[in-house]
């Protein structure tokens, strides 16, 4: 008897469909998805994607429509399903943040006591006001948030923010983080065994790709006598590889390493006698 595939939902349109398809791809996932579909087999994969709105999914995963769900975690938070967060995928980075007028004279969140808030995440912004004993009036709205203040319907707005690029545009500033949000794979409560050792193998291929995302391969041709020198500078999963090269006195020294943490040394690299330094992507590592 074959096993059922996997069905992971994500969002049918938007920058997190666009990252979490990439991400498929990158685990060596193919979907046959067509114009309009919305449920597309992997070719090559026990699974199958559901394409569905993105505040729908939370219900979806609780009531095991979907095994999985690729969603951000602020709508797992807000829509409050039960779901176990798996993983976090490190993109779709954002935070959920109160905002003001600008030059409001906003000396902490006790400035939205009986005032009007508008937001798309009132269960959220509730929990905070509760926490920190805030009476406010919270006017729940679908879309364009950041209008609220202009047309007198509220005095402060709570909407995720990812670079503040709209609340400036319109007129607001930031002034308190609520919560950080990034995109995380979540399970349903009901999927059974079989089908979580499917989740299982796809876990190990995502973690391989985001190993791999800010690492570089990183090699060079060191003189002999500087390769103790050079190989204190580097980190290497475990020690850099150092092997013999055709010209006498010369080695090529290989090692992984982060792609921030490169710009750091390079200098001090050549100083010490490297040469032919070459950064190569990696596509997956396997720690």
């Amino acid at each position: 008897m074959s096993t059922p595939p996997l069905r992971i939902a994500v969002q049918k349109s938007g920058r997190l469909l666009d990252e979490s398809i990439q991400l498929l791809k990158e685990c060596g996932i193919k979907i046959d998805n067509g114009r309009d579909q919305l449920k597309a087999p992997a070719r090559n994969f026990n699974a199958e994607v559901l394409y569905l709105r993105n505040s729908d999914i939370p219900q979806y995963i609780q009531d095991g429509v979907a095994d999985i769900g690729i969603i951000g975690e602020n709508t797992l938070i807000e829509k409050r399903k039960d779901a176990e967060v798996v993983l976090k995928l490190g993109f779709s980075k954002c935070r959920l943040s109160l905002a003001t007028p600008r030059g409001t004279d906003y000396p902490g969140p006790e400035y939205l006591s009986g005032r009007r808030i508008a937001t798309s995440y009132p269960n959220s912004l509730q929990d905070f006001l509760d926490k920190k004993n805030i009476d406010a009036e919270i006017h729940e709205i679908s879309g364009s948030v950041e209008i609220a203040p202009n047309i007198g319907l509220a005095d402060a707005i709570c909407d995720l923010v990812s670079t503040g690029s709209t609340l400036f545009k319109n007129g607001l500033e930031e002034q308190d983080i609520i919560l950080q949000s990034e995109a995380v794979i979540a399970a349903s409560p009901r999927i059974d065994d079989a089908r979580r050792e499917i989740l299982d193998k796809l876990v190990f291929r995502v973690k391989s790709v985001l190993a791999a995302r800010n690492q570089k391969y990183l090699l060079m041709n060191v003189p002999n006598d500087s390769i103790e020198e050079v190989t204190k500078m580097l980190p290497g999963m475990r020690s850099p590889t150092v092997l013999p090269l055709a010209e006498e006195g010369w080695s090529s020294v290989h090692t992984v390493i982060s792609e921030d943490r490169f710009w750091d040394i390079i200098d001090r690299l050549r100083e010490a006698g490297a040469e032919g330094i070459l950064i190569v992507p990696i596509a997956k590592m396997i720690l």
